[in-house]
């Protein structure tokens, strides 16, 4: 396994670990701390840069088109790859650590944050959606 896979590979699963802290133990010292200090998206944000560096930067992407992004991701190398999935995860981990904190300051059950934690970590906005949805539903004021 050669270093940009076994980053990957420890980034990856780390992150699992994470999101069941937060969906499973959300009281635990840990958790809390894990959901109050960004440690996790600060260790993939080093990791991003070391895959960026390694990879060169990203040159001259076109990012104002749909074509420019395809390019980038047509003539990528594997760090670049990776770099673009623990970009992914660090932003959508913030996210539902912010959600998490949010919720317990609303004093919203746990159980209700299930459905939008899981859907943060798959699908990124649409967990932020459910989150907003679910404070409509239980009529939690902004």
């Amino acid at each position: 396994m050669n270093t940009t896979e076994l980053l990957f590979t420890i980034c990856n699963t780390s992150i699992l670990a994470a999101w069941g802290m937060l969906l499973f133990i959300p009281n635990w010292k840990f958790t809390v701390l894990l959901s109050e200090r960004p440690f996790i998206p600060l260790v993939l944000s080093i990791v991003y840069l070391y895959f960026m560096s390694v990879n060169g930067g990203m040159g001259s992407v076109d990012f104002s088109s749909l074509d420019g992004i395809i390019a980038l991701y047509e003539n990528s190398t594997p760090e670049l790859i990776a770099a673009g999935w623990l970009h992914y995860l660090a932003f959508d981990f913030w996210v539902g650590c912010w959600i998490l904190r949010e919720a317990k300051l609303k004093k919203i059950n746990h159980l209700w944050l299930i459905i939008p934690l899981l859907a943060t970590f798959m699908l990124g906005p649409v967990g932020i959606l459910l989150y907003e949805v679910t404070k409509l539903l239980l009529k939690i004021k902004r």
